[in-house]
């Protein structure tokens, strides 16, 4: 069977497939690279639909499902507490970007529930601490019924 699709501008490089979030945490390319916790995105995607609308654009279907997925999914809906766990997180120098894009977008209850999902904390701070951040992250959170 042919391929039906149109040819690629560019043609793209394969991934290494070095990448993996374990217990050594390894990102390639993208070590540095900041990373978004799923209410960050919901902000985002919401600004560029916003302008979007104020602009008249035709809205696709691919922002609005995406919209949708992080209304449900992200954990965080008011700015000032989206702000709020960035700054704890960044209070944090030894945890990576990734790692602290994940506690956020997580939102663990346990510091063995975040160690579990997210190996690569597991030498960087104690138990104690981790469930110290996850408490302050969870006051933060606002429980709807």
């Amino acid at each position: 069977m042919a391929n039906e699709h149109a040819p690629t501008a560019r043609t793209r490089e394969k991934p290494s497939g070095d990448e993996e979030a374990t217990a050594d945490l390894k990102l390639g390319e993208f070590q540095t690279v900041p990373a978004l916790t799923l209410s960050e995105a919901r902000v985002l995607i919401n600004a560029v639909i916003d302008n979007r609308r104020s602009l008249r654009k035709v809205e696709g279907t691919d922002q609005m499902w995406r919209r949708d997925y992080l209304e449900v999914f992200a954990r965080f809906k008011q700015k000032e507490n989206i702000e709020a766990v960035d700054r704890m997180l960044s209070a944090k120098p030894e945890f990576e970007l990734f790692e602290r894009s994940q506690l956020g977008s997580l939102c663990c209850e346990t510091a063995e529930e975040a160690k579990t999902l997210i190996p690569s904390l597991t030498n960087k701070i104690t138990d104690q601490d981790l469930q110290e951040l996850l408490d302050d992250i969870t006051k933060l959170r606002q429980f709807v019924e």
